[in-house]
C-alpha cells in the first residue's frame, strides 16, 4: 500500500514537471521571474526575487513595485504581518540586510543589519524559535559561523559556531529547530538551531564515496520534519525525513526531466508545493507531492528571565545548584548561593553581582534553612556536597549574608552527590544526602559548646542515580528525583520506614535527567518544581496527590535586558517571599547549562514567580 501511493504521487509530480504544469498556474512565478536564482512567494500573490541587480518586490503580473539596488545573494523569508521578512547578504560588503517587504504598501523598509563578520561568509538563512524571535545564522566559508537574534531594529550575537567548511546553502526547519547546511565536499548535515542546547551535528546525506548522494548536492530547502536536497546535478530530487528527532532516512527520490539550479518548497494540506528554477530554459516551475507530516506538539510556555548573575570562574560543567538566603530585615538584601563543581561555593546579591567566592572544593548541591535554633542560639545555615573528601561542608550566614565555613562532616558513601536540608516541625536540623548508586542517608545535626556536629539517623535507597530532592517541612515528606525514573515522594521523619510513592514518572511531559527539585509555599496552595532537563523545560506540580501538573515552561531570551534563556539545568530553588519589584510574589532561580548572548561560562538566572503564576493561573 505504501509503495503505490509512493509510486502515484511520483508519477503525478514527474508528469506535472513533463508538461511544465502544475495543478495551480497561479502558484508559477512570472515570466520576468525566470533568470533570478532566488525567489520567494508572497501571501498577495506577489514576489520577492533576487538576482546580481538586487532584491526586487513585484506583483502577481509581475509589475516591479519596489526595489533594493545592490549585488545581493543568498536570500531567505518568513512571514511577517505586513507581508514578509527577507535576509540577505550584501555580496561586496558581506553586511546581512532584514526587510519587511509590505505587501499593501508595495514598498521595502529596513529593520535591521547585521556587520560584516570578521570571516568570509558563505551563506546566511533564517530560523523563528519558539518565542517567535528571528535568528540569522551567518555560514562562513571556513566553518567560522555565527548566530543572531533580530528585535525591533536591532540585532545581537546569540553565539559562536563551528560548522561545516564551505556550506554553500544553509536552511532551517523551525518547528523541529533543525539547521540544515549543505556542504557539496561531504553532503548535507543536520545542526541543532536552538541556541539553548549542546551543539549536535549529524550527517544527513553524504556525498559519494561515503554515500549515495553523487556528486554532492546543489540546493537545499527545508520541508516539515525534513530536507528537500538536489543532487551535484540537479536531475535527481532527494527527499529526507528525520525519524526521533535524531536520525535521517531516504523518503523519496525524484528524477527530473531536466537540470535545476535551485528549489523552493512550501508545506501545505499533507503535500510540499515545490518551485524549481530550470537551469536551461531560464523559468520556474511548479508541482507537488505527498509528504505526511506532523506539526502536533506540545504547547511550552516560555517565560523571560529578569536577573542572570555573573558569570561562574570555571569553563565547561561548573555551575550546578542554588539556594537562596532571605535577609531578615530587608529582603532586597537578600541572597543567592551556587555551587562551582570546579571551584567552591559562589554568592550572588539580588542584583545578580558576586559578592563572596569561597573555595571550598568540588561541590555539587547546596541548600538553606533558617533561624534554626539550638539552645540558646539561632543560626542560619548552609549546607553543600563536597565531591572530592565525600563529604558534607556546613556554612553559618550571618544577618548581613555572609557566608562563613564552619564545619565538615564525613560520610561513608562512595560517590556523594545530591543533598537538601529538612528542618523538623519538632526543632532542630537534618540533611538528606545521596550516592549515585540510590543510597540515601539521613544525618541530624547538632550543635554546643564544642561546635557542630552530625549522627546518622536513618539509611535508605531509590533503584538508581537519583541526585535533587527537597523536602517540605511543614508537611514532614521528603520529595526525591531518580534521574532516569521520575519524583518520588517519602515520610522525611528520621523514625518512619522510607515507603515510597511515585509523584510523577519520566515520560511526555517529564524527560530524564530528573534534575532541580523546589516547593514554592504560597498562601493558598504548594507547588513543586521540577527541572525537566531532557527537553530544557520546567514542571509545576500540585504538592499533594494526585499530584497535577499545573503547567510546564522554558525560559527564553530577555532581549531588552541582554539575558539569554536557560537549557540543560541542574538545580533549581524557589522561594514565595516578597523580594520586592518584580520579585514581589517571589521567585525562581535556576542553574543555566549555556551562556548565550554572547557566549561565556555559566551562570544562575532569576525568574520572577508572578510571571508563572500568570502563565498557568495559579493561586
Amino acid at each position: 500500500m505504501m509503495k503505490t501511493k509512493y509510486l502515484i504521487s511520483s508519477l503525478a509530480f514527474l508528469t506535472a514537471f513533463s508538461c511544465g504544469t502544475s495543478a495551480s498556474a497561479a502558484s508559477l512565478p512570472p515570466a520576468v521571474a525566470g533568470r533570478a536564482p532566488e525567489i520567494v512567494a508572497l501571501p498577495d500573490g506577489g514576489w520577492l526575487l533576487l538576482d546580481k541587480q538586487g532584491l526586487r518586490l513585484l506583483d502577481a503580473a509581475g509589475k516591479e513595485r519596489s526595489k533594493i539596488s545592490l549585488r545581493a545573494k543568498h536570500l531567505d523569508a518568513r512571514p511577517h504581518p505586513d507581508g514578509m521578512l527577507a535576509v540577505f547578504m550584501d555580496a561586496d560588503t558581506q553586511k546581512t540586510y532584514a526587510y519587511v517587504a509590505d505587501v499593501k504598501t508595495g514598498k521595502m523598509r529596513l529593520q535591521t543589519s547585521v556587520a560584516s563578520p570578521d570571516f568570509s561568509l558563505e551563506s546566511l538563512c533564517l530560523y523563528r524559535d519558539a518565542q517567535q524571535l528571528d535568528h540569522v545564522f551567518l555560514i562562513g566559508k571556513e566553518g567560522q559561523s555565527e548566530q543572531w537574534v533580530m528585535h525591533n531594529d536591532s540585532a545581537q550575537l546569540v553565539r559562536k559556531l563551528a560548522l561545516p567548511p564551505h556550506s554553500k546553502h544553509c536552511r532551517v526547519d523551525d518547528h523541529s529547530q533543525t539547521l540544515y547546511l549543505n556542504a557539496p565536499d561531504s553532503g548535507v548535515w543536520a545542526f541543532t538551531a536552538e541556541a539553548e542546547t549542546s551543539a549536535r551535528l549529524k550527517p544527513v546525506a553524504m556525498a559519494a564515496p561515503l554515500g549515495k548522494l553523487q556528486g554532492g548536492a546543489s540546493a537545499i530547502s527545508a520541508v516539515p520534519g525534513g530536507v528537500a536536497v538536489l543532487d551535484a546535478k540537479g536531475k535527481k530530487l532527494h527527499l529526507y525525513r528525520q525519524k526521533d528527532g535524531q536520525h535521517f532516512q531516504p523518503a523519496q527520490v525524484i528524477n527530473l526531466p531536466y537540470s535545476a539550479a535551485n528549489i523552493q518548497v512550501q508545506a501545505a494540506n499533507g503535500k510540499l508545493d515545490m518551485l524549481l528554477q530550470d537551469e536551461q530554459a531560464k523559468t520556474w516551475r511548479a508541482s507537488s507531492t505527498t509528504w505526511i507530516y506532523s506539526t502536533a506538539a506540545p504547547k511550552i510556555a516560555v517565560i523571560e528571565p529578569s536577573v542572570q548573575t555573573d558569570a561562574v570562574a570555571r569553563h565547561g560543567d561548573a555551575a550546578d545548584d542554588p539556594a537562596i538566603w532571605v535577609h531578615p530585615q530587608d529582603a532586597s538584601l537578600s541572597r543567592v548561593l551556587g555551587t562551582n563543581k570546579k571551584q567552591g561555593l559562589l554568592v550572588y546579591d539580588m542584583q545578580g553581582k558576586q559578592t563572596q567566592l569561597l573555595e571550598s572544593g568540588r561541590l555539587n548541591n547546596v541548600d538553606v534553612r533558617q533561624n534554626i535554633k539550638w539552645g540558646q542560639q539561632s543560626f542560619d545555615i548552609a549546607m553543600a556536597t563536597q565531591r572530592d573528601e565525600n563529604s558534607l561542608v556546613l556554612y553559618v550566614i550571618n544577618g548581613q549574608g555572609q557566608v562563613a565555613e564552619a564545619a565538615r562532616f564525613a560520610t561513608k558513601l562512595d560517590k556523594i552527590y545530591g543533598f537538601c536540608l529538612y528542618q523538623p516541625r519538632t526543632g532542630g536540623l537534618e540533611a538528606f544526602v545521596n550516592d549515585k548508586d540510590g543510597t540515601f542517608q539521613q544525618f541530624r545535626i547538632t550543635h554546643n559548646e564544642q561546635g557542630f556536629s552530625s549522627s546518622l539517623v536513618r539509611n535508605f535507597k531509590l533503584g538508581s542515580q537519583p541526585e535533587a530532592c527537597v523536602a517540605d517541612d511543614k508537611t514532614d515528606r521528603l520529595f526525591m528525583g531518580e534521574e532516569k525514573r521520575g519524583v518520588w515522594v517519602t515520610s522525611a521523619k528520621a523514625d518512619q520506614p522510607a515507603d515510597m510513592q511515585m509523584v510523577m514518572p519520566v515520560g511526555k511531559q517529564l524527560v530524564a535527567d530528573v534534575e532541580g527539585l523546589s516547593i514554592y509555599f504560597g498562601e493558598k496552595a504548594n507547588y513543586l518544581l521540577v527541572s525537566s532537563q531532557g527537553d530544557n523545560s520546567y514542571l509545576v506540580l500540585e504538592t499533594q496527590a494526585p499530584y497535577r501538573l499545573r503547567g510546564k515552561f522554558r525560559i527564553g531570551l530577555n532581549l531588552v535586558k541582554g539575558i539569554d534563556g536557560t537549557s540543560e539545568t541542574d538545580g533549581l530553588d524557589v522561594s514565595a517571599i516578597n523580594f520586592g519589584g518584580e520579585f514581589a510574589n517571589g521567585m525562581l532561580v535556576v542553574q543555566d547549562g549555556y551562556k548565550r548572548l554572547p557566549d561565556g561560562t555559566q551562570n544562575f538566572k532569576y525568574i520572577a514567580w508572578k510571571a508563572i503564576a500568570k502563565a498557568f493561573k495559579l493561586d
